[in-house]
Order: structure tokens, then sequence, then C-alpha cells
């Protein structure tokens, strides 16, 4: 049996619907910034709950745009964890900022009680990442950026649906980055973001900056970026994002059976807690496992397409090392990043699939 980790070619089998879709962008020449994208705009943030959505270039935009929408820039510090995809920290830098990291907790989310001691006079904001589609305990971040006056960019770039308290990620915070990227939750057909807020005044901002700064054909007020959502893109979320519910539920059942199961391997996997409060909606379906690497080897060898997201945490990559971080500087990132093996829970496999997976590791381990 073959358990494949992108599922692509099954979500968009019946592409015809979304080639209509396209076609009635064709038909009306409606290609950059048309009315499939506020659609979209719409949809995305109803779905939310959020007032306002503003469809942009990629997730990544989404929080560089957010970023420098409250003024981010050199000399600047925004709080986050290494525990997350390159975008998170490269937003921050190419707003011109400096990233400084705050560990993780055993959920894989930036740990709240960490925060605090990692705010300076130059800290200018406060981005959690709702990593893998964990939500971050914005409950406990929220007041505490409050306190210190400080603007709370959300990254739930993974986290489509993922909610606390019945909230949704990326509404807590001044603005919430979302990806459409192909490998998400709620994927288009290339690079695409959306960002979510309840703020007129930064959904106005985040327009203007979205679109070279226009205000209209002939006026600029301020000095933008070209990061539209493209309309064909909107074109297919619109069509996908009908299916989103069933995405997430089945993507939530296919994991809530590999937790009960692997569970029962006290001794060699460690599933993260799942806590009653909040929706966990598994972009990325990750525990802690002994032996990782041959588990994985051994996995892959069985046609399991297991990954590591992620063997190297930022702040120990070349990239970061300008930075001054150390190796023993964030010590609960780093021993995830030697023992954190990721695996398939897509909506679009079945429960042989999933019992394949759990017979293979049981195997591994006996």
């Amino acid at each position: 049996m073959k358990v494949k980790f992108s599922y692509l070619q099954e979500q968009f089998k019946d592409y015809q619907v979304y080639l209509e879709r396209i076609a009635e962008v064709v038909k009306a020449g409606d290609y950059t910034l048309g009315k499939a994208v506020s659609d979209f705009e719409q949809r995305f943030a109803t779905l939310l709950g959020a007032k306002y959505g503003v469809g942009v270039n990629s997730g990544t935009d989404a929080l560089i745009l957010s970023l420098k929408a409250i003024g981010v820039g050199p000399g600047d510090e925004v709080i986050t964890t290494p525990n997350t995809f390159i975008a998170t920290v490269g937003a921050i830098v190419a707003a011109g900022a400096r990233p400084v990291f705050v560990d993780c907790t055993e959920e894989y989310v930036i740990d709240p009680d960490l925060i605090e001691s990692a705010i300076t006079s130059h800290t200018k904001a406060i981005m959690p990442v709702h990593y893998a589609g964990v939500p971050a305990d914005m409950d406990k971040i929220m007041p505490m950026a409050h306190r210190h006056g400080l603007p709370v960019i959300e990254d739930s770039c993974q986290a489509i649906q993922g909610a606390l308290n019945g909230k949704c990620t990326g509404t807590f915070g001044l603005t919430g980055a979302f990806s459409l990227h192909p490998l998400k939750n709620l994927n288009v057909w290339g690079d695409s973001g959306i960002i979510v807020t309840d703020s007129e005044q930064m959904r106005d901002r985040l327009r203007l900056l979205r679109n070279h700064g226009l205000q209209n054909r002939d006026e600029v007020v301020i000095f933008g970026y070209n990061s539209r959502l493209d309309t064909v893109q909107a074109a297919v979320g619109n069509q996908l994002i009908q299916e989103i519910d069933w995405i997430t539920a089945t993507r939530i059942k296919w994991a809530n059976k590999l937790d009960q199961a692997l569970r029962e391997l006290p001794d060699a996997i460690t599933v993260p807690e799942r806590r009653p409060h909040k929706r966990y909606v598994h972009h990325l379906y990750m525990v802690q496992a002994k032996d990782r690497d041959q588990l994985l080897a051994f996995l892959q060898d069985r046609g399991i397409e297991a990954k590591v997201h992620y063997p190297i945490p930022l702040h120990l990559q070349r990239a970061a090392y300008r930075l001054g971080y150390k190796e023993g500087d964030f010590p609960v990132a780093e021993s995830q990043a030697r023992s954190i093996i990721t695996l398939p829970v897509h909506q679009h496999l079945e429960e042989p699939h999933i019992d394949y997976m759990v017979d293979n590791i049981r195997e591994f381990y006996q």
C-alpha cells in the first residue's frame, strides 16, 4: 500500500468545475483585483468570523504587509518562535526588523510564559505561529500584548479554521495571515494568501500596500508593493472554500484515530496533549518518535510518505547566524527537531491508510 503525503491530484481531479470558474474571469477580462477577489475576501472573512479580508500574493506577503502596515522597520524587534517555517522569520527580516526568538511548548507553538522576558524597548510586535494547525495560547498572549501596548500579528498560514474557545485563529490579533499555497488545507493553483482584520483602518492600509499605494488609477497615497491576490487564484478559492468544512473535519477524524492508536506506544511515541478548548486542524500531523530517523526510513520503505518538519530549528540555520543564537538557547525546539516526525493525515486518505501506518509503526518498535 502507498500512503501519499501530497493529495493535489485527488483534490483537483474534477478540475473542469475550476476551469469553468476561470473561464468566467477570462470572458470578463477581469484579471486584476477582479470580482472573484472581492467575493473570496468576503467568503473567507465570514468563514472565520472576521470583518474584513484582504487578498495578497502569498502567505509570506500577508505577514510582510501586516508588519509594514504597523510601521515595522529597521531597528525594531518582532518576537516569534524558532519552531516554524522560514517564511515567518523571513517576513520579519524582509520588513527590516530583527526576529527575537522564544522557545516553544510541547504543542510545538510559542511558549506564552517566556514572551514577556523577551520584550525590550525595541519590540514592535509579537508574531505567534499557529504551527502545524495547533492554536497558540492566544488567551495568554493577548492580555500580555495589551499590557505592553504591542500589536499582535498572527501567523495563521497553517491553521485555517483552527480555534481557541470557539474563536478562530487569525482573529485574535490586529491581523491574521493565511497562506493558500498548494500544500495548505485550503489551497489554490499557485502562491496566494489572505489577511483578515477587524480594523477598517488596517484593511484600507493593506489594500494600499498590496497595490502600489494606489488610491485610484492616478493617485498614489503611499509607496506600496505589487502583492495582489490573482483573480484566477481567487476563482479557484471560491470553488474549493465550499469544501473546507469537510476538509477540516476529515483531517481531525484521521488525526484523532492516529492519536488514539499511537498513545498505546508511550515508550516510543509522544503524542502532544490535545486540549478540549482548542480545535486542532492538523495541517501537519506531528508526533515525537524514538529512533526517529530509523522509523522515517522504515516507513518510507513501506510506501508511507512520512516527513520531518523540520530537522534544523531556525535559530541554528546558517541564515540566522548573525542573530547570535547558539545551540542550547531553545532546548524544547531543539529537542523536538531531533524527534519530530510528520505522518500523512489529509482528507483524501481512507481508514485502511491510517491502519496501515499504525501497523507499520507498531511493527517497527516491536
